[in-house]
């Protein structure tokens, strides 16, 4: 059965081009990523988002690095990856000598190229792209949190009967309260650029975070203890790394105020999971958890599916549904930037 991509794309290549045609391709190009339907929910149901790149691509799409896969891609130019795509490890890198350039549909990349692979070829990242909906779903949870939507509509359910909010709420309200952003980063700043019409304060634990900066993002700088000791909700932006692995502990999960809302879209492991479990039971604070550690899903055995208090969706904060259009859109640009040689709108330079 013909591949729909190799219809569109090589297809409509092959037809002479009229006077109105885009430029002739200056290169090939293939995608390797972890399936089909992931590259059509990217592309279009045609990977029409694709049919205006100025290249020639090398089909089928790639899913697995087998020997004829490298026979075929040998002299590609450029690659397309994304999420689950295997991984371009030394033997790859010895295989497709010309390879110049990745474009990763994606966010992170730090396990994506061998270091033989990073000294030769450049490399982008969607990651900025992918920030968009983490923040739209971090600055969604924050608002709710502050109304204590999450708590009344437990409160309804149990009680089913009259609710007086001046009594059972007396602190809910977006006006006047205080949002801890943990981790200055690109989704943490457009999470501060959100917020900026409401009426909360925001406060920041960043240790990078220079004086300037934060001036510049009109939001005040704490420590991480007064951070999670005065905040409504903290919110969590930060890589998981060795410096940042676990720096959520105990002390800080105990210094929140009762009633407090931890949200966590960055990593699972950013938290001791153990001590965060405690509180959780207790129901001391609540938590909505995009991330778990150990990684989603929960054992199903987890004590925190059965809290009310605890609000635990399977990693959607990130692009999903009509959103990965966004990121194929931006892909199809850098693979056309790529390809004619120009600088990478979204390029990295470190591992990320």
């Amino acid at each position: 059965m013909t591949n729909l991509y190799e219809t569109q794309l090589t297809g409509a290549r092959a037809s002479p081009q009229s006077a109105n045609s885009v430029a002739a391709p200056s290169g090939t190009y293939a995608v390797a990523i972890g399936s089909e339907l992931l590259a059509r929910r990217l592309f279009g149901d045609r990977f029409e988002l694709l049919a205006d790149v100025p290249g020639r691509a090398l089909l089928p799409i790639v899913t697995e690095w087998d020997d004829d896969a490298l026979a075929r891609l040998a002299d590609i130019d450029v690659l397309v990856t994304g999420w689950g795509a295997p991984a371009l490890d030394d033997h790859v890198a010895d295989a497709l000598p010309n390879l110049k350039a990745v474009v990763h549909s994606g966010g992170a990349t730090n396990s994506l190229l061998s270091p033989k692979m990073q000294r030769t070829v450049r490399l982008s990242s969607a990651a900025e792209v992918n920030s968009v909906p983490v923040a739209e779903y971090s600055l969604a949870m924050i608002l709710l949190a502050c109304k204590q939507v999450f708590r009344s509509q437990r409160m309804f359910r149990e009680r089913r009967t009259h609710i007086n909010r001046e009594i059972d709420f007396p602190e809910a309200g977006n006006y006047g309260q205080v949002v801890g952003i943990v981790g200055a980063s690109k989704i943490g700043r457009h999470v501060i650029d959100l917020l900026r019409p409401f009426a909360v304060r925001v406060r920041v634990y960043d240790p990078y975070l220079s004086e300037q900066e934060a001036a510049e993002l009109q939001v005040e700088q704490v420590s991480l203890h007064e951070l999670m000791s005065e905040s409504d909700v903290v919110s969590l932006h930060v890589p998981l790394n060795d410096e940042t692995a676990g720096m959520i502990g105990a002390a800080e999960l105990a210094a929140m105020a009762e009633g407090a809302t931890l949200l966590n879209t960055a990593r699972g492991g950013v938290v001791d999971f153990e001590a965060l479990e405690r509180e959780l039971v207790s129901g001391r604070i609540d938590a909505i958890l995009d991330v778990t550690d150990p990684f989603e899903p929960l054992p199903a055995d987890s004590p925190l599916w059965e809290c009310a208090n605890v609000i635990i969706t399977p990693h959607v904060a990130g692009s999903m549904g009509t959103e990965l259009r966004r990121m194929g859109k931006h892909v199809a640009g850098e693979l056309t930037r790529a390809l004619h040689g120009e600088e990478f709108l979204t390029p990295v330079t470190t591992s990320i």
